[in-house]
C-alpha cells in the first residue's frame, strides 16, 4: 500500500524516534508498504518518521545511483545491490574527509542543496529478521545511510545548511508545509488543512 509522505513542517519529522522490538505490530507489512511508497516516489531511502511514525526504522535501495558514470565501477556495483532495512540503528563512528553532495528529500520536494558529510561510517543495526549487524560504509552508500539516520534522530538535511541558505529557501519550505507545490506522489501537509 502506498502511504502519504509527511511534508516539511510536521512535528513528527523533528522528533527523536523510539526503538522497536520484534513484536512491533505488522512490521513486515509496514516495511513492504514503505518500500512501495519509496519506489512510487522514486526515492532511494525512506524513514518511518516520513510516513508519520516516530520509530527507529528506515529502508534504502540505492540502485538508482548505480547509473552515475562519475562513480568507480566498484562503487556502482556496491550501490546496484545496496537494498537494506535498518532497525534501531546507531552510527558508532563517522570518519574521513567531509565532502559535499547535492541532497534532496521526499518530505521536502523540489529543494536540493549541497550538504557536507564524513565519507565513512560504522553503523550497528538490526535487519528485518532482527539479526544484529555492525558494518562499515563509504561514499554514497554512507551518505544515504547518514541522511536516513538523521530522520530517526529528528534532523532534516535543511537543518545542516548555513543560515544564509536557510533564509533563501524559507519561502519554499513554507509553501511545502502548506501544500502549495506540485508533486508526483501522495503527501500529507501539516498546514494545508488549517487554512494558513
Amino acid at each position: 500500500m502506498i502511504l502519504p509522505i509527511v511534508a516539511y513542517g510536521d512535528p513528527v519529522l523533528k522528533k527523536k524516534a523510539k526503538e522497536i522490538t520484534p513484536e512491533y505490530p505488522k512490521l513486515a507489512t509496514l516495511i513492504e508498504n514503505m518500500q512501495e511508497t519509496m519506489y512510487n516516489a522514486h526515492g532511494v531511502g525512506l524513514a518511518a518518521p516520513q510516513i508519520g511514525l516516530a520509530i527507529r526504522l528506515f529502508i534504502i535501495d540505492a540502485e538508482p545511483f548505480a547509473d552515475d558514470d562519475e562513480l568507480s565501477e566498484e562503487e556502482r556495483t556496491q550501490l546496484a545491490s545496496f537494498k537494506k532495512v535498518f532497525i534501531n540503528a546507531t552510527i558508532l563512528e563517522e570518519s574521513g574527509e567531509e565532502w559535499a553532495f547535492c541532497e534532496g528529500c521526499l518530505s521536502i520536494p523540489d529543494v536540493r542543496e549541497d550538504v557536507f558529510r564524513k565519507e565513512t561510517i560504522v553503523i550497528k543495526y538490526w535487519d528485518e529478521d532482527f539479526k544484529e549487524h555492525t558494518e562499515t560504509y563509504t561514499g554514497l552508500a554512507a551518505r544515504v545511510i547518514q541522511h536516513e539516520y538523521d530522520h530517526i534522530e529528528g534532523i532534516l538535511f535543511t537543518d545542516m545548511l548555513s543560515s544564509l541558505k536557510k533564509r533563501l529557501i524559507k519561502g519554499k519550505l513554507m509553501n511545502i508545509s502548506k501544500g502549495k507545490i506540485k508533486q508526483e506522489y501522495r503527501m500529507r501537509f501539516p498546514l494545508a488543512k488549517k487554512g494558513r
